[in-house]
């Protein structure tokens, strides 16, 4: 993983991160986040539903809708903590500036990123579309900041995804400290050219004309490409992408190798492609040949590395 600055930061529901805040006094504690990549992030806690001021243990509280109108209340419609729910997730959402992703609590009234329940005000049955009011709030505020659910992150596809996003996001956010320039901001999109290809090749060719553009004052160009870039990145991979990706990469070797390792090269590669190995196996051997022939452009390429090695999360691919 390339260095960074700063160690990210990551918000977080505290129930989440362990602590006894549901209704139940119980938890969601994620054993992934907690144990594997709590190593390489901080975390900031927040239960909003205790921050309004419920008590623990407490009532269940629930969205309701009647006449289109969605609140959030007990099931019979008492304590109604529409109102301060939505004030909360406003005031704290504008405070995330040092945050570099957020991970909410799954079907939550208040912290779901999606398919939360809405129950209809004459109790029978209930739709699978809403958000959480407090997630709602921190989403619309800060839409570059990488959001994910704890239960999405079992499928390793998506945390994956996440978590290149936040450690992406962690690089911008170091690169704005510093003092942003030209010079800065193209070197940044050099060293991620791999990584956007890697997701989305459309975006891979948007961001390089974007950046090519003389008529752009920096901070809108630098604006309009974190844009771009995030949005990409949330492109989830697969082995198309990442294949064409691996045989871009292959290129650079081709003045460095022999007859023999060109071949096994684009054999692992194409086994990859089909399935047959993960994607670590293509990904160690061009490593191998990196610390062998030093190609400065391609050691710099994030796609390499995105996050720390230890996290395994190319294993499966």
């Amino acid at each position: 993983m390339k260095k960074t600055l700063n160690k990210p930061v990551i918000g977080m529901s505290a129930c989440v991160h362990g602590e006894p805040v549901r209704y139940d006094t119980g938890h969601k504690k994620s054993d992934f986040c907690m144990n594997e990549l709590s190593k390489h992030v901080d975390f900031k806690t927040y239960c909003p539903e205790v921050a309004i001021g419920l008590p623990i243990p407490r009532p269940t509280i629930r969205q309701i809708i009647k006449d289109d109108i969605i609140t959030v209340s007990q099931p019979d419609g008492s304590g109604d903590v529409t109102k301060a729910l939505t004030e909360y997730g406003q005031k704290t959402a504008k405070t995330f500036d040092s945050l570099s992703g957020f991970i909410f609590c799954q079907k939550s009234p208040s912290c779901g990123m999606e398919r939360v329940k809405i129950w209809y005000d004459h109790g029978k049955g209930c739709k699978h579309d809403g958000v959480g009011f407090f997630a709602r709030e921190v989403m619309k505020a800060n839409p570059l900041l990488p959001c994910e659910e704890n239960g999405r992150l079992n499928d390793m596809p998506l945390r994956e995804n996440f978590i290149i996003r936040i450690f992406t996001y962690r690089h911008w956010q170091d690169l704005i400290a510093s003092g942003l320039t030209k010079h800065k901001l193209i070197k940044f999109h050099s060293e991620h050219k791999y990584l956007v290809m890697s997701h989305h090749i459309d975006s891979y060719k948007a961001l390089g004309q974007l950046l090519a553009r003389a008529d752009l004052p920096l901070e809108e160009q630098a604006d309009l490409y974190i844009a771009g870039l995030m949005t990409a990145l949330k492109k989830l991979s697969n082995r198309r992408s990442h294949t064409n990706t691996l045989m871009h990469l292959q290129g650079y070797f081709k003045k460095y190798l022999d007859k023999s390792q060109k071949e096994e090269l684009v054999e692992k590669i194409h086994q990859y492609r089909e399935g047959i190995l993960p994607l670590l196996v293509p990904l160690t051997l061009i490593n191998h040949y990196l610390r062998e022939h030093t190609e400065e452009y391609l050691s710099a390429q994030v796609y390499l590395s995105p996050y720390p090695d230890d996290l395994k999360l190319r294993y499966g691919f």
